[in-house]
């Protein structure tokens, strides 16, 4: 099924974050006091283009450049050992506390733990150095104790996932359902196993929104200004 359609490819994103990298690497303490944004979604709302469109208003807003980094990507960065480095030593340092809670969680942690390590690294350094849209991942969870993080999540009903679901990915509304109900098992089962939350407590968000009645745009905007007021208060 080619749910690969729903954002744009691996390659063409990971250009865009690298040059994201470098230039936040030529401003001197661009990663210092910056805000970092995590978007916790069900599947089948519009996060992505959402967050595409965020990230325009906060350059706009902030004129800094701001990357996108979702599960698709961090995880191909995960797997590419150089890339993730560079990565990491330009955007930011792990904090001392994301070892103490590595030791909190679940057993099943201790099976691939080299892999979610570095997952949780390449997640807590993006948010650390901030200006960064994180989404998914449980990065709305990782987080929580970094103070320049602001979380939000995105939610619909079965209907408006199913329709957006089958017109981004070109399938029929019955494959979309069955992709949808898989899809979010697998989700729910991985904050479950590795973080033992459930992302769906809307304790972890600064706010949340109901994408039947909000668009991407709208939503884009809201998150911008809340963000604007929350900073510059």
């Amino acid at each position: 099924m080619p749910d690969t359609l729903l954002v744009p490819s691996i390659e063409q994103r990971i250009a865009g974050m690298l040059e994201v990298t470098r230039r936040l690497k030529e401003e001197r303490g661009a990663g210092k006091g910056k805000p970092t944004i995590t978007i916790s979604r069900e599947f089948g709302c519009e996060a992505y283009p959402m967050a595409e469109r965020l990230a325009q208003l906060l350059e706009a807003k902030t004129r800094q450049p701001w990357a996108v980094m979702d599960k698709g990507l961090l995880e191909e960065v995960a797997r590419r050992h150089d890339l993730a480095e560079d990565v990491l030593q330009t955007l930011g340092h792990r904090p001392r506390f994301l070892d103490e809670m590595i030791s909190t969680l679940t057993s099943r942690w201790k099976s691939e733990k080299d892999y979610y390590r570095l997952l949780c690294r390449q997640i807590v350094s993006l948010a650390t150095a901030g200006n960064v849209i994180l989404i998914g991942r449980g990065s709305s969870i990782i987080t929580q104790q970094l103070d320049n993080c602001y979380h939000f999540r995105i939610y619909a009903s079965l209907d408006y996932k199913v329709r957006s679901i089958a017109r981004r990915s070109r399938i029929s509304r019955q494959d979309a359902e069955i992709l949808i109900e898989r899809r979010q098992k697998e989700r729910d089962r991985f904050i479950r196993d590795f973080l033992d939350c459930d992302a769906a407590d809307l304790s972890f968000y600064h706010l949340a929104f109901n994408n039947d009645r909000n668009p991407p745009d709208r939503i884009a905007q809201l998150i911008a200004d809340y963000l604007f007021l929350k900073t510059e208060a």
